[in-house]
């Protein structure tokens, strides 16, 4: 299930971020201002969606790790598609919708890096969801493998005589 979601995950992110959005900014009939209130609408749409996503993973991970089925690598690649997804929503979404209404109000704000660091949270988003699909479920080698429990046909710690006494 995390692997269905880590992709269905990262082709949402990479139609929007890095197809739909670029291209509106080609339309020649699109003023700036339209297109960064659309951008605004778009990416608020986006982060509600990636929050239900990233609550379904934090429940996917929580059972793995309770079941041992995931080691340390998809941890932190969970752990940090959901810390990226919180500070976008968070931290970055107020501060650039602040200034968007700037831009629509005939203001030019100052230079910022704030969609430099959004995109690039979406870079690292978009590797992590993709590492993550691809090592989420996946075998891993013998020595990152849970220690099973002994099986009830397996040897006796104690050797035994023929006639079925210790020896």
């Amino acid at each position: 299930m995390t692997r269905f979601v880590a992709w269905v995950w990262l082709g949402l992110v990479v139609g929007v971020s890095f197809v739909a959005t670029p291209i509106k900014f080609t339309a020649e009939s699109l003023t700036r201002p339209v297109a960064l209130d659309v951008g605004r609408a778009t990416f608020h749409l986006l982060n509600r969606i990636e929050i239900v996503l990233a609550v379904v993973l934090a429940s996917l991970a929580w059972r793995a790790v309770r079941s041992a089925r995931w080691g340390r690598n998809e941890i932190v690649l969970a752990g940090a598609i959901i810390t990226i997804v919180a500070l976008q929503g968070l931290w970055l979404l107020p501060r650039l919708d602040t200034r968007v209404a700037m831009v629509i109000d005939g203001i030019e704000p100052p230079s910022s890096m704030l969609h430099t660091g959004f995109g690039v949270l979406e870079v690292v988003k978009v590797v992590a969801l993709g590492l993550l699909g691809h090592v989420a479920g996946a075998p891993r080698s013998r020595d990152q493998r849970p220690v099973e429990p002994a099986a009830a046909d397996a040897e006796p710690a104690t050797p035994v005589a023929p006639d079925g006494q210790p020896s």
